[in-house]
Parts: C-alpha cells; structure tokens; sequence
C-alpha cells in the first residue's frame, strides 16, 4: 500500500515540513524536484501548490494533503476534511483573509465599494462576500503583489494575513473580515473508503495532532518535600492532574507535570518560593489526549 500525500508548496510549506518532523515524519525536499523524500515507506509525497491541492485530491490524482480550508472553499472541491490542523505560516493560529483599502481612502466600510475594483486571488470567495452583503463591485484576479495594486487603479484588496504586519507596511488599513482560514488535512473521498489507507490516514493525524497540541508546551519535574506538596500543587495548572510519585528518600514527592509555555516565567519562582526543589523545565514533541 502506498498513501500519496500532497504537501503545500510556498508559505506553508516549512511550517507542514517542521509539524511533521515534530510528528515523526522526516521530509527532505530537493530544489530541483517535486517529490520529497519521507522516511515511510508506505508514503510517497509530491509537492502541489495550496491553491491547487484540493483539486487534485478530489480527482484522485493524490490521496490526500495539507492545505487551507479557503483554497477548498475557492474551488468547491468535494473532497473529506479529516481532520483540523490549527497552524499557519507563523503562527498557531487560524489566517484571516482581510478587504483592505489604502489608509488615505475615503472608502470606510464594504457598502462604500459598490462600483469600485477589488483585486485579489481569492476571487470566489470574495464574490460570494460581496453578494452576501449585497454589493456590486468587480472583482479581478491578482497574480500577486496584491497589496501593491491599490497603487495601480485598484481601490480595495482582499488578501490573506496573520498578524497585518504587511499590509500596514503597504500603508493599507483593514475595513473587513471576508473569511477565516485554518490549514485541513483533506482525502479523497474514495481512499478514505479503503480501510487501509484510513488507518494509515488517522494514524498519520494521530501524530500531527499530537505535535500541534504540544507545540505551546513544556514539561516540569520537581521535587517536592511532603510539608509543602499541597501548597505547590495548589500552582499547578495541569492539563488533567499532576503526576505525583514517592522518592526513595521518605517524606519526598517527585512531581511531573504539563503546561503552557507561556506561564513557565511567572510559575517556577513561585514554585520554588512554595518549596519546590530540582525545578527541570523539558520540550515536548507530541501530547496524545
């Protein structure tokens, strides 16, 4: 059995290549060929621009891969979304794709863009947008560069961000949200009826899941004398409850725990001020719920 799997080529693709390292999948990929190696023999992977990739899982071209779910919604693939992965390019988080206007523009909300020219590359989307809100406007294709076209007869963008930073850099404000965006892990429809290349599939987002949902966490080891182990729990925000086991040396507690990275400076001085002793703060690279 050989799964064939589409990675996104372009701004997803070092993020899907890290996620799956992360997951236990090794993926090299060569500048002068569209075909990664993986260290799994059951998968062969061929590199598709995000754009496209819907379209050639839904023609059974590939069996499944990674892209966004506005790219799925652009071209009305009927394809299965097996499963939700929450990363973008920078961040861990869902991308928005945005209408933008020039900051000196008179244009203030959507209604203010009946008659006026959008350029983007999500044209479907954006027109659906557009008739959902009742407004009449043209719509062009964008091969890119589109936050350059409002400085070339075009009045409004609709492109896709993360943090906005491009878009201000262009001297471009943001008037509206058009979509929102997460990156999904979609098959086609007739593998996913066989059996195993299902499994081999949910195994396969087992792991990424796993990597995703440890990507913002760290594990803590401490030592704890009995006295103060109520107290140093009490600090504790576990994702259910702390592994606690006995020392050898009595009266003694070894305490393992998981949180979110972001709270580790703010706790392990609380910690240690509460008694905890041999505070080891360690990477994950998978947490299987």
């Amino acid at each position: 059995m050989i799964l064939k799997l589409g990675i996104p080529k372009g701004s997803l693709q070092e993020a899907t290549i890290r996620i799956f390292k992360k997951a236990g999948f090794n993926i090299s990929v060569s500048s002068r060929s569209y075909f990664p190696s993986i260290d799994d023999e059951q998968i062969e992977a061929v590199l598709f621009r995000a754009q496209e990739m819907s379209r050639y899982v839904e023609d059974g071209i590939i069996d499944c891969g990674i892209t966004g779910s506005d790219w799925v919604e652009e071209n009305k693939s009927d394809v299965l979304s097996a499963a939700e992965l929450v990363y973008a390019k920078q961040s861990m988080k869902p991308v928005r794709w945005v209408l933008a206007v020039p900051n000196a523009s008179k244009i203030r909300t959507a209604k203010d863009l009946k008659g006026k020219k959008i350029a983007t590359e999500l044209v479907g989307v954006t027109k659906a947008y557009l008739k959902k809100n009742n407004i009449k406007a043209e719509v062009e294709f964008s091969w890119g560069a589109t936050e350059v076209k409002t400085q070339m007869g075009v009045d409004a963008i609709v492109e896709v961000t993360e943090t906005g930073s491009s878009l201000r850099a262009n001297s471009l404000k943001i008037i509206d949200t058009v979509c929102y965006s997460t990156t999904q892990f979609i098959v086609n429809k007739k593998t996913w009826q066989n059996k195993e290349k299902r499994k081999k599939i949910e195994e396969m987002i087992l792991l990424l899941k796993g990597a995703i949902e440890a990507e913002d966490k760290v594990g803590l080891k401490m030592n704890i004398e009995a006295k103060n182990i109520n107290k140093v729990l009490s600090l504790l925000p576990a994702m259910k409850k702390p592994t606690i086991a006995m020392l050898t040396e009595e009266g003694w507690y070894d305490v393992d725990t998981i949180i979110s990275e972001a709270d580790v400076k703010r706790l392990i001085p609380l910690l240690k001020t509460a008694g905890a002793e041999g505070i080891i703060e360690y990477p994950l690279n998978k947490v299987i719920q």
